[in-house]
């Protein structure tokens, strides 16, 4: 007999599915039998737990396009999912979930593991939810999940009833009340109007002091648009998901924006008078120019972003190559005036900035100049994943991308725990190509430490072994306390961020992998080789001080600093760890002016 769990595997293999994430579980096992059945060459990849499975679906789709698929059972797998699933709606990544439900005859009677599933999935699946009721709706069911899913880059949710899945499938008819539909999806080309390129084009050539900030929505035409900067003699600034974009070597790259990014992003962005905004949705709105002081221009596929985080004068919906192709056409080459000379001045002093701040002594490793020692071994054909937490600022002013370098992170959830997660799936997608995981020892402990069980049940199938994970040790939740002391003017609270040590190389050589502690600067350059020359997954832990700064780009106007100081004379008073050392070294980092 055909089941419905078999149908639906046939149906995953009809969209093209090679890989599956999730955790097994009697609500689900109708739908895993059948891919144990099946001859379709469909992976399913056990992860830790249900979250993890769905951070790594989501980094599939991340890395590799398409829809990433996650698997899990009813009840406490399904609430697993939450967390990875938000990640997915709120950096729009495409993912269909199936969830195993009890038999449809126990439903609405309080039965072991009856969760409200479609309740439950709501929000996050608003784009596409649906239960399966019979047979007949199961191709329908799946179908619509992965177009949806497409279409507004969100999850879908699909909920399968256990009595549903063991079921006979059953040949879909054209009678009433039967649907038939098709695994197939056409993206849309978005072409944009000319006329409102044309009007883009009049103000970037009236422009006196242009920018650019591009987002990951520019990932087709990163070097078009540093291009068509070079012609409007237009700095370029980056999201932190539009980093990996733009080739940050050049002498117009600003670096990224935000209260993670740079002083020379932050200093442009305050005297523009046009802005470019090309597929970028970043949330930081009180780092973009000020009310009255720039026109807007906005290029976005999708038409609610246009004017989502500020006003918009010229809106265009369309592709952002097809767009940036246009603008080119209309913009003539201007000759290097006085802006360009300022924002050529600008990179130069942060990139200046970011070699002092990644020297300045610290007890015992500065985590900025384990990032910067990164840049040196980094190969060209790597893969990233990012951890939530003080490290992503470090990525984010101290890693110099090779051009095609992805990398990813949680985005606008900004969860913790998604680094290693993502690190998987990079990998399981090009096993041929190193990847490189960069977490801080919270992010560790949340997800990390459990899915190097995983790591080590899958790395000798790997062409390529290397997968470097660099643990940033420093036995604080850092960016919370350092939010506590710039925005609250609060000291830190032990009690919340003190974090427990944890031997992370050790634990790595006892699962069969490698590793190291590293303590002093001077062997970064040493570990970082070692960790790439090793013929199998390798665990760098460093040992970094939680006293280095986290700052804002404008952390040299007064407010920002004089709440900083103030937590810190407090906590020092206090007898606090940290207090006396972070007031040395941020007054080093005041020190440096960029502006």
């Amino acid at each position: 007999m055909t089941t419905v769990a078999d149908q639906i595997v046939q149906r995953l293999a009809d969209w093209g599915v090679g890989r599956v994430f999730g955790y097994s579980g009697d609500g689900i096992n109708g739908v895993l039998d059948a891919l144990r059945r099946s001859e379709a060459d469909i992976e399913f990849v056990q992860a830790r737990h249900e979250e993890n499975a769905a951070f790594m679906a989501v980094g599939q789709a991340k890395y590799d396009g398409g829809a990433g698929v996650v698997i899990a059972t009813q009840g406490p797998g399904a609430i697993h999912l939450l967390n990875g699933l938000y990640d997915a709606k709120l950096d729009h990544a495409p993912v269909v979930a199936l969830v195993g439900q009890q038999h449809r005859s126990t439903l609405g009677s309080g039965y072991m593991q009856e969760v409200d599933l479609r309740t439950l999935f709501a929000d996050v699946a608003s784009a596409y939810i649906t239960q399966v009721a019979s047979p007949d709706q199961v191709p329908l069911a799946i179908d619509r999940a992965f177009r949806n899913a497409l279409a507004t880059r969100q999850p879908a949710v699909v909920i399968l009833p256990h009595d549903v899945q063991s079921a006979e499938a059953s040949e879909v008819d054209q009678s009433h009340g039967v649907v038939r539909t098709g695994a197939v999806f056409e993206p849309p080309v978005v072409s944009p109007p000319a006329d409102r390129l044309d009007e883009a084009a009049e103000q970037l050539r009236r422009a006196q002091r242009p920018m650019i900030l591009a987002g990951r929505g520019a990932a087709s035409c990163g070097d078009a648009l540093a291009d068509l900067a070079t012609r409007a003699r237009a700095g370029v600034v980056t999201s932190l998901l539009g980093k990996p974009y733009i080739d940050e070597s050049l002498p117009h790259a600003a670096g990224t924006m935000g209260h993670l990014g740079t002083t020379a992003s932050a200093e442009l962005l305050t005297a523009c008078d046009v802005l470019l905004i090309v597929g970028s949705n970043d949330p930081w709105t009180e780092y973009y120019p000020a009310p009255g002081q720039a026109t807007v221009i906005q290029i976005d596929v999708d038409p609610r972003m246009i004017g989502n985080r500020l006003p918009v004068d010229v809106g265009i919906v369309g592709d952002a190559s097809a767009a940036i192709r246009g603008l080119a056409e209309r913009v003539e080459e201007r000759g290097e005036g006085e802006w360009w000379q300022r924002v050529l001045d600008a990179v130069d002093r942060w990139r200046r900035t970011a070699e002092r701040r990644a020297a300045v002594p610290a007890e015992p490793i500065n985590p900025e100049a384990a990032v910067r020692a990164l840049n040196a071994h980094l190969p060209h054909d790597a893969r990233v994943a990012l951890d939530v937490g003080s490290v992503v600022y470090w990525y984010a002013r101290q890693l110099d991308l090779p051009r095609g370098v992805p990398a990813h992170v949680s985005g606008t959830l900004a969860t913790m725990g998604c680094g290693v997660p993502y690190g998987l799936a990079a990998k399981l997608g090009a096993p041929d190509r190193p990847t490189v995981v960069l977490a801080g020892d919270g992010g560790m402990q949340m997800t990390g430490v459990t899915e190097l069980i995983t790591v080590a049940a899958r790395w000798r199938d790997w062409a390529d072994p290397r997968f470097v994970v660099a643990v940033f040790e420093n036995r604080d939740l850092a960016e919370v306390s350092w939010e506590q002391r710039e925005m609250e003017g609060a000291p830190r609270f032990a009690d919340t961020q003190d974090l427990p040590e944890f031997a992370y190389a050790e634990y790595a050589r006892m699962l069969g992998l490698d590793g190291e502690v590293v303590e002093s600067p001077d062997d970064l350059d040493a570990a970082w080789a070692r960790a790439f020359a090793s013929d199998r997954p390798y665990v760098l832990h460093l040992r970094t001080d939680p006293a280095v700064p986290l700052l804002p780009p404008s952390a040299s106007s007064p407010a920002a600093a004089d709440d900083m100081r103030k937590a810190l004379q407090e906590e020092t008073e206090a007898g606090g760890p940290q207090g006396e050392r972070a007031l040395r070294l941020l007054d080093a980092y005041l020190d440096m002016p960029a502006t």
